[in-house]
């Protein structure tokens, strides 16, 4: 995946690197989520959830041309979407369990 850094994201005052903010993307569990806000799919952009390999969790709005990926706003998860990204992350585990 390659990403675009001309832009820097919006973020808390540097409280993830951008290789952080890769790695989150390049987890085998990330989340990716099309928006279901009018203002947000207009604009093409996408979520996604995912952890570095340190485990920290990363949300991240972003937008792509299918070939690069622009991070428009990036921050560490809050509470509630840590619980979703374990949650979705054992609804797959449970998946491959059962194959």
């Amino acid at each position: 995946m390659d990403f675009n850094w001309e832009k820097a994201p919006k973020q808390a005052a540097g409280s993830l690197k951008n290789r952080e903010i890769e790695e989150s993307f390049e987890d085998p569990f990330s989340v990716r989520l099309l928006p279901d806000s009018t203002y947000f799919s207009l604009n093409a952009r996408y979520f996604n959830l995912g952890q570095t390999t340190e485990r920290e969790g990363v949300f991240a709005v972003y937008r792509t041309n299918g070939k690069q990926v622009e991070v428009v706003c990036a921050r560490p998860f809050s509470a509630e979407e840590r619980f979703f990204y374990e949650r979705q992350q054992e609804k797959l585990l449970n998946q491959k369990g059962r194959i």
